[in-house]
Parts: C-alpha cells; sequence; structure tokens
C-alpha cells in the first residue's frame, strides 16, 4: 500500500459519523478480552481502550459485555493515548454502522460527557442521548437524573463536585477581565454561571457558539458542578453547550 493510500485510510470515518461531519481515524480492531467497567475495554492484542464521549451507570458494564462478543472495529479522535495509556475511541462491533456509545445512551445507560473530541460527534451522541430522555428510558426514568434547573439552589450544592447537567434559560453573558460569564439569574454571587474563557472564545464562535449570542436561549451545559462565588460549570470546548430550544423545536418538526 502506497503512503497516500494509507493516509487516505487512516483518515476514512465511519461512514455513518462522517456524513454529520464526525471526523475519526481508523485504529484497527481487536477481539475483547474483558469489560472493565461500563466504559473500558480490555482488548486481546494488549489495549485498553475507554469508550470516548461517555458518563455511565453502575448497569453499562452488564449491557457492555453483550455488546461485544464480536471483534471490535475502533476510530478515534486521535491516536495519542491519554494520561493513562488508554485509547480513548469510538468502538464498532462487527459491521455495525452505530457505534457501541450511541447503543448505550439510546438505552439510557450512559450520558454524554463534557468531552468528546469535537462538536459534530458530540452531536451524534446527543441525539441518542435526547431519544432515551424523551423515551424515558434506563437512568432518565429517574427523576435524580433529569437535568437540573439553575434555580434549585439546593440541588445545585447537593451536586457540587460531579458531573451534572443544567437546563435553562441564559439571563445575561457579561465580560470580566480574562472570563466569559453566561449567568443564569441577576447574583452573580449566588445563581448559577457558565464560564468561558476568553482564550477560547474564537473556538466557541467557530463551533456556532458565539457566548454574546447566548442570552435569551435556552441552553443545556455539562460538566463537573463547582463553587466558586456561585455555582458554576466552565466551559472549555463547545460540546459542553447544547441549544436546547433548538434541539426541541426539531423535536417537534420531525414528529408525525
Amino acid at each position: 500500500m502506497t503512503r497516500t493510500a494509507a493516509a487516505a485510510l487512516l483518515l476514512l470515518a465511519t461512514p455513518a459519523l462522517a456524513e454529520d461531519g464526525c471526523r475519526l481515524a481508523a485504529q484497527g480492531s481487536a477481539a475483547v478480552a474483558a469489560v472493565r467497567d461500563g466504559r473500558t475495554l480490555a482488548l486481546a492484542d494488549g489495549r485498553t481502550v475507554r469508550l470516548a464521549g461517555l458518563e455511565v451507570t453502575g448497569a453499562a458494564a452488564a449491557a457492555l459485555n453483550g455488546l461485544v462478543g464480536r471483534p471490535l472495529r475502533l476510530e478515534a479522535p486521535s491516536a495519542e493515548p491519554d494520561r493513562y495509556g488508554r485509547l480513548v475511541a469510538f468502538a464498532y462491533a462487527g459491521g455495525e454502522a452505530r457505534s457501541v456509545q450511541q447503543v448505550l445512551l439510546d438505552q439510557g445507560l450512559a450520558r454524554v460527557a463534557a468531552r468528546v473530541g469535537s462538536k459534530p460527534c458530540a452531536d451524534v451522541l446527543l441525539r441518542a442521548e435526547r431519544a432515551a430522555r424523551a423515551a424515558q428510558r434506563g437512568l432518565w426514568a429517574d427523576p435524580n437524573f433529569a437535568p437540573l434547573s439553575p434555580d434549585n439552589g439546593a440541588r445545585l450544592r447537593a451536586e457540587l463536585g460531579r458531573f451534572t447537567i443544567v437546563q435553562g434559560k441564559v439571563l445575561s453573558v457579561r465580560d470580566s477581565g480574562s472570563t466569559i460569564y453566561v449567568n443564569f439569574g441577576p447574583r452573580w454571587t449566588r445563581d448559577f454561571s457558565v464560564i468561558i474563557l476568553r482564550r477560547n472564545q474564537r473556538i466557541f464562535k467557530d463551533a456556532g457558539l458565539e457566548p454574546k449570542a447566548l442570552e435569551g436561549r435556552l441552553i443545556r451545559v455539562r460538566g463537573v458542578l463547582e463553587q466558586r462565588r456561585g455555582p458554576v460549570i466552565e466551559a472549555d470546548v463547545p460540546e459542553q453547550i447544547e441549544l436546547a430550544d433548538e434541539a426541541m423545536r426539531n423535536a417537534q418538526e420531525m414528529r408525525p
């Protein structure tokens, strides 16, 4: 195989995802030796795979065991391992067009993580999550997993330090020094905010999420909830923010 042909193969994304602009690089295939937890696989060739883009529930490991009985085809945003030496990848069982991640999300056994690798890839996973949430499958049947309201101070305080999804209408967007504050209430020392560093503003704008344009929009944000002056989620990458009003409008238009 020529070097040019090999490069073309490496950049070939899975068709179903490539059509959505999710570009992944082929990382070969391998049989699964063991399921270590709901998002970590030990492969027969010695590699360890962390399923990209997922926050899983305790029930995910059992479901994963049933999904990986065939050799997996692996596609990844980057061939570089994470700090634990794991390949962070999308996995496809046999000739399946849908990733293992999409199946787990569709069954309501996982949530989309704050970091996926790119916004187009996150959008593919978010569609599966939204479908499960609308049908109240799996974890979405439990009201404790529903996106939190920014007005629910008690619940926000209870979730500090944890991965959390918050949904609400943006009241204002303000700059202060090196930080952009996406505010959900008038009391910045008490009310929930999303913070975006000004140096990251360009990547949000390029992804169609200009921070200033979020004012008045209903959005859904995911990440680890922290306490600073008030409760905050720091958004480092665009896939952490979902335009909830747009997603709802699109879902209504698709109904018969």
